[in-house]
């Protein structure tokens, strides 16, 4: 079974070589005393979810949320030479954040939400922090799950116009649709940069939106034959990109 992950903060860690005893407080050590009920001896890993990590053992546990381990290791997760960037058009409900967590579990490097015109949900004033804190949270939890070092940004909330701005940044732009020419499949993606994805909202995607996006220089493209819903569009694209990019040999 692999050593499960725990967060600490970047300078923490940098401090750290091996020999050093790291300490694991706060919410994360709770977590690793009183949910997991570590001990004395067992191995964890430790990130600043940055990239940085150390495989550790636990040396002592005080309380219900203080543990200090020693550093066995160093280790780290290098950027990837080509990151993609998934664009979400926000979900009802929940449907966002099993979004967040799928697509942090199979390796994507950046979350945008996006608020399309034909979006049902909307993030506005306190609703709008509470739930991007949610979404950044789940992405959290699921990089840790996922036993990645190198966790996934979380963007704040974009608009039609700024997604717009970001495909212009690409080094390849592409839109979920159904009317799409092309299967992703078959889509020429770089060898390096930046892949942005858009993925529409249930109600699909208004014709303005699809023009605009054009001007910017991202192209319609497929899944397959059946049409998948908004929250796990996102994850079936990532996967096609990623069995291709080298990202899953």
């Amino acid at each position: 079974m692999s050593a499960p992950v725990f967060l600490v903060p970047t300078e923490r860690l940098a401090a750290a070589g091996p020999g050093d005893t790291l300490l694991v407080d706060g919410a994360e050590g709770r977590h690793a005393v009183s949910v997991r009920r570590l001990r004395v001896g067992e191995e964890v890993v430790l990130t600043d979810g940055a990239g940085n990590g150390a495989r550790t053992r636990v040396a002592a546990v005080e309380g219900k949320d203080t543990l200090h381990a020693v550093v066995l290791e160093r280790t780290a997760e290098p950027e990837a030479p080509l990151r993609l960037t998934v664009v979400q058009a926000l979900p009802k409900g929940d449907r966002g954040e099993l979004a967040v967590e799928t697509m942090t579990e199979v390796g994507v490097d950046a979350v945008v939400p996006w608020s399309a015109s034909r979006c049902v949900t909307q993030w506005r004033g306190e609703r709008a922090a509470k739930s991007l804190a949610r979404w950044r949270a789940s992405a959290r939890e699921a990089g840790k799950q996922a036993r990645r070092l190198r966790f996934p940004t979380v963007h704040e909330l974009m608009t039609t116009d700024q997604v717009s701005e970001l495909l212009a940044t690409a080094d390849l732009g592409v839109v979920l649709h159904e009317e799409g020419a092309a299967p992703l499949a078959t889509a020429p993606l770089p060898a390096r940069g930046s892949i942005v994805l858009v993925v529409g909202p249930e109600g699909g995607l208004t014709e303005e939106e699809v023009a605009t996006f054009a001007a910017a220089g991202a192209r319609p493209h497929r899944l397959g034959p059946s049409v998948l819903r908004t929250s796990t569009a996102g994850v079936a694209a990532a996967a096609s990109v990623f069995t291709r990019t080298g990202r899953w040999a």
